[in-house]
């Protein structure tokens, strides 16, 4: 990929894990339209490297403080709402939709601050696990926007109708804690611990059955659409999958032998 401005990406070649790190930690890793865009191409370069998981994080005290659209802009014009919807559907949503179709386990390794659009990349994860530090925040009521990234669509489903409307319309910090209780998020950790935590999570999953995790993912988000007798059918049709993959047969093998699986990713 070309040479990034505002993210890092490093491939672990043995582990097979690809670490995204935002990376503009004088702005708390705001993230401007270039960042999704340096986001997409990094998640790309991950696959054609064949990367069995993908772990992103921020820079310094923050995962990521929102989007970074305020460049230029005259303080009694607002926050432009054709520039804002511009800027959505060019590179924040495709960068959104990219995250949730990888076909590989996503980690998000939350480091202080998650809010707005940094909210919705930090809950793209399979796994979020959270420092001490940190917390979740929909700013948008507060300067009279609305959730984007998704938001909208994915907290009432995490977290329920409730919740959902609590972090949406009155604009206040989930901590770490509180989202771990609300189920929002995979586990919490002292800071220090954050990136060996979520390292060590992520070389783990990057061991599995790569085909039947993404598999995983793909039905556990469409069948939230579907009735059940589509999920059944969605299901039937990802064991097919799943069974004709290389690590089926290994993991078949090594159930007959009572030995370990050593998977491919194939």
């Amino acid at each position: 990929m070309s040479t990034c401005q505002t993210i890092r990406l490093a491939l672990d070649e043995d582990a097979h894990v690809a670490a995204i790190t935002l990376d503009r930690p004088e702005r708390l890793n705001a993230a401007p339209p270039r960042m999704a865009d340096e986001i997409v191409q990094a998640l790309d370069s991950a696959l054609t490297h064949k990367m069995r998981a993908v772990l992103i994080t921020g820079e310094g005290r923050a995962f990521c403080s929102g989007a970074d659209l305020a460049g230029g802009r005259d303080r009694n014009e607002g926050f432009g709402g054709d520039a804002a919807q511009a800027s959505l559907t060019g590179h924040y949503n495709p960068m959104m939709r990219k995250l949730a179709a990888l076909p590989v386990p996503l980690i998000t390794a939350v480091n202080g601050p998650a809010a707005g659009i940094g909210c919705s990349i930090a809950l793209a994860g399979d796994f979020v696990i959270a420092g001490r530090s940190a917390y979740f925040l929909q700013a948008f009521v507060n300067i009279g926007l609305v959730p984007d990234g998704g938001a909208s669509w994915t907290l009432p489903r995490l977290i329920g109708k409730a919740r959902a409307f609590e972090m949406m319309m009155l604009g206040e910090k989930i901590d770490a804690v509180k989202a771990l209780d609300w189920g929002m998020i995979y586990s919490v950790v002292d800071d220090a611990s954050l990136p060996t935590e979520a390292t060590a999570l992520a070389q783990r999953l990057a061991k599995g059955p790569t085909r039947a995790l993404g598999l995983m993912r793909r039905c556990a988000a469409e069948n939230l659409d579907r009735d059940f007798a589509g999920a059944l059918a969605a299901e039937a049709d990802a064991q097919r999958d799943a069974g004709n993959s290389a690590d089926a047969r290994i993991g078949a093998a090594a159930f007959l032998k009572k030995q370990t699986a050593d998977f491919t990713g194939e």
